[in-house]
């Protein structure tokens, strides 16, 4: 997958901070690749870590669109046809469409951060009609501190900036842990606003 991926890479690396955003449009090119690996460009001094880490996130958003269009004008037959070309797994999606039964449009920026589910989040979004607009806003502040993680952490490593896929899982771990507590929290209270409601009207 490497061999394949990094000569497109490389390739774009001639558009500058252009062909790293087209580079993170593709969901078929990992972004636990390209980011440390630009990264790895700035420790270099041929690129600017600003204005990677803006154009990494623009891209990071195009992305999930395709997916997000996938889901809403295809539904799930579609998608479990061609997610494939997406590295969407049926495994993958069913689990997003759970999170985001369960959790609301909210999964769009929090789902982001969990690794099963961050790549498929966008199908149910799209199958769930949610606003592309506040999709997009939600996808884009959310790859935003997760592009500037990877490409710091490849601007570290320097010429192991291969190695950053790893580290940044580790780094990571207590970030979910606090995510799915927020969101645990966030359903707790829609629920009880919800039954208070209903009680409320019950008494009215």
């Amino acid at each position: 997958m490497v061999d394949f991926i990094m000569p497109i890479v490389e390739f774009l690396k001639g558009f500058s901070y252009l062909g790293i955003l087209i580079a993170l449009c593709f969901e078929f090119i990992p972004a636990e690749i390209v980011l440390p690996l630009a990264g790895y460009w700035v420790y270099e001094g041929d690129f600017n870590y600003y204005l990677v880490v803006l154009a990494g996130s623009i891209g990071g958003t195009i992305g999930p669109i395709t997916l997000y269009c996938l889901g809403k004008y295809g539904g799930r037959p579609l998608v479990f046809r061609y997610g494939k070309y997406f590295l969407v797994s049926q495994k993958q999606v069913d689990a997003a469409d759970r999170f985001f039964a369960k959790y609301g449009p909210g999964v769009a920026f929090f789902g982001r951060f969990l690794p099963i589910v961050r790549t498929a989040i966008s199908v149910p979004c799209g199958m769930g009609n949610m606003n592309l607009m506040k999709f997009s806003l939600y996808t884009f502040f959310a790859m935003l501190p997760i592009t500037a993680a990877y490409v710091y952490i490849g601007f570290s490593l320097g010429e192991h900036w291969e190695e950053a896929g790893s580290l940044f899982n580790q780094y990571m771990q207590p970030v979910v842990f606090v995510i799915l507590a927020v969101a645990t929290a966030f359903l707790i209270y829609k629920l009880l606003t919800k039954y208070a409601g209903k009680g409320n009207s019950k008494q009215g």
